[in-house]
């Protein structure tokens, strides 16, 4: 019943996932939902941020932000990660992943999207036939709809796990 909205996998952080590993196993786009996934909402790439893509790109990825936000707020955090962007995705709609893997020159086969929500990010992503990883929040201060669509997420992410045992 909840199965569209599981992830591929469930990680603690997008900074503990093995990217050489995905890199050897022919992984070379990588999507990243910025706010909660990468940094606290609204905040600037932090050390580990941009210590985090300077690594992606001398492994070899393509890398791309995509985020419901306007321009200002992505281009503020990309000022000293310098990768490609779509703002204002209006995720989970299918057509800026799309367009996402367009500027990096991938194909669903070989993008992966790693992102925080269920019902924006991971959604989104399976519906465009990417693989996912959904990572725990950074940060509990979130803006209200985001808050509410937590305890949803948590109804879907009890199933989830029990999945998994079987």
């Amino acid at each position: 019943m909840f199965d569209m909205f599981f992830p591929d996998r469930y990680v603690a952080s997008a900074y503990v996932i093995n990217y050489e590993k995905l890199y050897e196993e022919g992984v070379r786009g990588l999507i990243f939902d910025i706010d909660n996934t990468l940094v606290p909402h609204g905040a600037p790439a932090d050390r580990r941020a941009k210590e985090l893509f300077q690594r992606l790109k001398e492994i070899g990825f393509r890398c791309c932000l995509i985020s419901n936000n306007q321009e200002p707020r992505v281009k503020m955090f990309n000022e000293d990660i310098q990768v490609d962007y779509v703002y204002n995705a209006h995720k989970p709609s299918t057509k800026n992943y799309k367009k996402a893997m367009e500027i990096m020159g991938t194909k669903t086969a070989d993008t992966l999207f790693v992102g925080d929500q269920l019902f924006t990010d991971v959604w989104g992503a399976k519906r465009a036939g990417i693989s996912n990883i959904l990572v725990k929040p950074i940060h509990p201060r979130e803006e209200m709809q985001i808050v509410l669509k937590r305890y949803l997420e948590r109804i879907v992410l009890y199933f989830y796990g029990r999945s998994k045992k079987n």
